[in-house]
């Protein structure tokens, strides 16, 4: 592989259609589209400085390097890359890709980034931005720290482990979502949502997790959480009390407790909800 330490590349297209090559401590400034239609490159240590600097490309390794504030749109439509132990300043860092791995990487402008993406990995991200993973499939997620709102709206297939999600809006319209042993706080939490998985978690939310078709809760605790599960289908066990419920539309509420309990029989069929309070506990619906 071609090597290339320590040079600045200006100009639109400085090294477009780049092939089997190392980029180290190289700077790429003042040009789009630098390594646009590139293929099989690795970069280290490098600083991205102007727009779109990897586009439509495949076969990508970047390790400890930077994406200034003007790289913004950085990596769109380029399939198969690594980004490892980097700052990502710009905003709607990633497009329609497929095939991505993210390792102890911080975002610290999300805004609009990984959208439409596809396979993708994340360990050890932090984030802050709306609308992170908007209508992105198939995504393994391990120690994200997210703040920002209206995460993964239209996602699927997801799997989120260990994670902090501070976002209002989490998980509309989406479809497949698991997490677990996550803390998530935010209003409105997976409006319309379809098969939405919560094991190990807490979770604090007005009128959270409503319109929710099949909604599954395991050892959970709901933390200053009101107006829940509104015309929702559930299965839930929760640890501790829960504020408020309202007109859940079926399934079963497992809690020690519920303080204010809304059922109104001219919304919902009050029959199709089971509430189980646990025996030993001293709360009373």
């Amino acid at each position: 592989m071609k090597e290339y330490i320590g040079g600045t590349y200006t100009g639109e297209r400085a090294m477009f259609q780049a092939e089997n090559a190392i980029f180290r401590e190289c700077t790429f400034d003042d040009g789009e589209s630098p390594l646009k239609h590139s293929s099989n490159i690795k970069i280290y240590e490098s600083s991205f400085k102007w727009k779109y600097p990897i586009w439509y490309s495949h076969d990508i390794f970047v390790s400890g390097s930077t994406f200034f504030e003007m790289g913004r749109a950085g990596i769109w439509y380029t399939n198969n890359i690594t980004v490892k132990d980097t700052m990502y300043i710009a905003p709607k860092g990633f497009r329609r890709c497929d095939g991505i791995t993210l390792e102890n990487v911080s975002f610290t402008n999300a805004a609009e980034t990984l959208w439409d993406c596809r396979n993708v990995n994340m360990k050890k991200v932090s984030a802050s931005g709306d609308y992170l993973a908007m209508n992105c499939e198939n995504m393994e997620i391990d120690e994200l720290e997210l703040v920002g709102n209206y995460c993964f709206d239209g996602a699927k297939n997801i799997n989120i482990r260990n994670s902090r999600l501070i976002s209002k809006d989490a998980f509309w319209n989406s479809e497949n979502i698991t997490a677990q042993g996550c803390y998530i706080s935010g209003e409105y939490l997976g409006w319309n949502a379809k098969n939405l998985t919560l094991i190990n978690c807490t979770i604090e939310s007005l009128q959270g997790l409503c319109f929710v078709e099949n909604l599954k809760m395991v050892n959970c605790r709901l933390l200053n959480t009101t107006l829940a599960f509104e015309y929702s289908t559930v299965d839930a066990d929760i640890c501790g009390t829960i504020d408020s419920v309202k007109n859940p539309s079926g399934g079963i509420i497992r809690c020690d407790g519920i303080d204010e309990l809304i059922m109104e029989r001219d919304k919902v069929d009050v029959n199709k909800t089971k509430i189980q309070i646990r025996l030993d506990s001293k709360n009373a619906v």
